[in-house]
């Protein structure tokens, strides 16, 4: 467990590299663009709904909704939409930490076609939503603990954040389908649990996926490189 703090640690003092650095600005560049054209379809949708319920200032009133909406809806899916965007770029964070702490490992990855990313990326996207909505159910008789939701919430987003970060590194170093994943159960968690909690962090939250992805690197090829050649380690 004392693995996931020390690959966190060294993730967040790699954000100075350039390599990283220009991931960071494109997921940050097109996650914004995601949400800003989706204000703009939900403001027009909005006001277009008021006026022809002939309310007034329905423009003006539908660009406020928007606006809220937007903001609230962005809170709560920035996660789902943030990872499946940073699916695309995760072989740049892979490659930038290898070049700097495994060069060993280097050129060892195979190169995920396009098709294979997006089927990732909608899978990743389903398995959030499936998820998400399976805590909310745990998560609605305690609504009048305050607390309990948010736990609820961030238990479960732990768990799922903690196997997509592996698998954005494990999938393109497998040798074969039939190979176990290298991060124990606990430790998958313990990773998706801090990342979630960035992830909750208004502003910090942009630079969540990107940490998380670099310190996925960390955790997976520290666990290849202490494994004998051909083992595996069980999930």
């Amino acid at each position: 467990m004392t693995s996931v703090p020390s690959a966190i640690s060294k993730a967040i003092s790699q954000l100075g590299d350039p390599k990283i650095l220009r991931v960071l600005l494109k997921t940050v560049l097109l996650t914004l663009a995601v949400f800003m054209l989706a204000g703009a379809g939900l403001w027009y949708a909005i006001a277009q709904s008021l006026a022809a319920a002939k309310i007034s200032f329905g423009p003006e009133l539908g660009a406020l909704l928007a606006v809220v909406l937007t903001a609230v809806g962005g809170w709560i899916l920035f996660r789902i939409v943030a990872l499946a965007i940073l699916q695309f770029f995760a072989d740049e964070i892979v490659l930038a930490v290898e070049q700097k702490h495994f060069p060993e490992h280097v050129g060892r990855a195979r190169t995920l076609a396009w098709s294979e990313e997006l089927r990732n990326s909608l899978r990743s996207i389903g398995r959030a939503i499936a998820v998400n909505l399976a805590a909310l159910v745990v998560a609605i008789p305690l609504f009048f603990t305050a607390i309990g939701p948010a736990i609820v919430f961030w238990a479960a987003n732990g768990w799922l954040l903690g196997r997509e970060l592996q698998d954005m590194v494990w999938l393109r170093h497998r040798h074969a389908p039939s190979d176990k994943p290298p991060l124990g159960k606990m430790e998958r968690f313990a990773l998706g649990g801090i990342v979630t909690a960035i992830l909750a962090i208004p502003f910090v939250n942009f630079l969540g996926p990107v940490i998380g992805a670099a310190s996925a690197a960390h955790l997976v090829h520290s666990r290849l490189a202490s494994l004998p050649p051909g083992a595996n380690n069980a999930a």
